[in-house]
């Protein structure tokens, strides 16, 4: 496994938030990271319906796509979302784990861009979609 690689596993798990809200690390490879969020009901934003809260769902997506970036080998060791815009195309299924995919398919010398879709059993049908833009921060690999 690369440094890259290394870093961005060590990154996630030291992150509070993620640990707080359940993500993991599914997979990662060069530019591409798949990370899920376990249903949990203090996550839901709507009572009536058990619906998970969409910025715990917004927050998946950022996370996968920073370690997305982090694992691109023209990208840097480091990143910060600079824009990352959401659309949230229907509720996620109460009870089901979300996962989300995000791919950094273009890097700059400054800016990395990045898509991302999540969904939750039914990959057919995605739960949002988002497209982003973040930081490249080169230096020691």
């Amino acid at each position: 496994m690369s440094d890259t690689i290394t870093i961005a596993r060590q990154f996630i798990e030291a992150l509070p938030h993620s640990r707080a809200l359940g993500m993991v690390l599914e997979s990662i490879g060069e530019g591409v990271a798949v990370m899920s969020m376990p249903y949990d009901a203090r996550l839901v934003g709507d009572p009536m319906t058990g619906v998970i809260h969409g910025g715990a769902v917004s927050a998946l997506m950022d996370t996968a796509s920073g370690t997305a970036v982090m694992s691109h080998p023209q990208a840097g060791f480091s990143t910060a979302t600079l824009d990352l815009r959401i659309d949230y195309m229907r509720p996620a299924t109460p009870g089901q784990t979300i996962r989300a995919r995000a791919e950094c398919h273009h890097v700059t010398r400054t800016v990395a861009f990045v898509r991302v879709v999540a969904t939750d059993d039914d990959e057919s049908r995605p739960v949002a979609t988002a497209t982003g833009a973040f930081t490249v921060e080169r230096g020691a690999k």
